[in-house]
């Protein structure tokens, strides 16, 4: 068939630095809450993440999971309800509080002491911590290590210069024995600027891999009518299950 998207062999595009200087501030995303421009978020959660729950999780117990730019992703409470303990960052303030309220959950709110002027909104429960600052200022938090990372529009949403550093604070927050679940997003960057930014093998490869090991679970074509107004005809979502070297 002649229509791309109806293919999972496209290859790489292989200009992906042509978004390699694009910039979006921290300012102009807390907007995006403000005027509700948040497609990116899924309210059924994400369904490659269901699919794969079992591998992610392999059965254990208790497990600490971390969220990059959390938003108000509903998987936090499928996390916190099968007794797992969450933690996320999100820049948004809006987008913590519409969470909890969302969610049906009561919190509570306390400064960060050691990044002025931010807060941690933490459920009544005490199992989901989200902190509202940068994901660059996290580490000078002390959230302790975990054993899941789930990265769902995380990277994907980092300026491209920046990738190094968040990667490495990535890095940083990983237990042995993790299990890191990493979702990007494929299509021709020529046409849409980001983000959400094109991230290729070649990219996650040398981001990742000098520490991890690198599996591709899954490839699925996510186009939407909603895509048409990026300029693109084809995008596709890949899932990545990256494990300690």
């Amino acid at each position: 068939m002649s229509d791309t998207r109806t293919s999972l062999d496209i290859e790489e595009y292989p200009d992906w630095e042509v978004q390699k200087n694009r910039i979006l501030t921290l300012e102009e995303w807390q907007d995006k809450w403000v005027t509700h421009k948040i497609g990116f978020h899924q309210e059924q959660g994400h369904q490659l993440l269901k699919k794969h729950l079992d591998t992610f999780l392999k059965r254990e117990s208790g497990l600490r999971v971390f969220f990059p730019l959390c938003g108000k992703a509903v998987e936090m409470k499928w996390f916190a309800d099968r007794g797992h303990s969450v933690v996320g960052v999100e820049i948004s303030e809006l987008g913590i509080r519409e969470f909890f309220m969302e969610q049906n959950l009561s919190y509570s709110e306390e400064p960060i002491a050691e990044i002025p002027g931010t807060k941690v909104f933490k459920s009544s429960s005490g199992n989901i911590s989200l902190y509202c600052c940068s994901i660059f200022d996290l580490p000078r938090a002390n959230i302790g290590k975990f054993d899941r990372i789930w990265d769902r529009g995380a990277l994907v949403a980092i300026n491209p210069g920046d990738r190094k550093c968040y990667v490495d604070i990535m890095l940083s927050l990983l237990r042995e024995r993790f299990q890191y679940l990493l979702a990007v997003l494929s299509y021709d960057p020529t046409k849409h600027a980001g983000p959400p930014f094109y991230v290729p093998d070649t990219e996650i490869q040398r981001l990742f891999g000098t520490k991890c090991n690198i599996l591709c679970l899954e490839k699925v074509d996510t186009f939407e009518e909603r895509h048409k107004t990026w300029g693109i005809d084809y995008i596709f979502e890949k899932l990545y299950l990256l494990t300690e070297k």
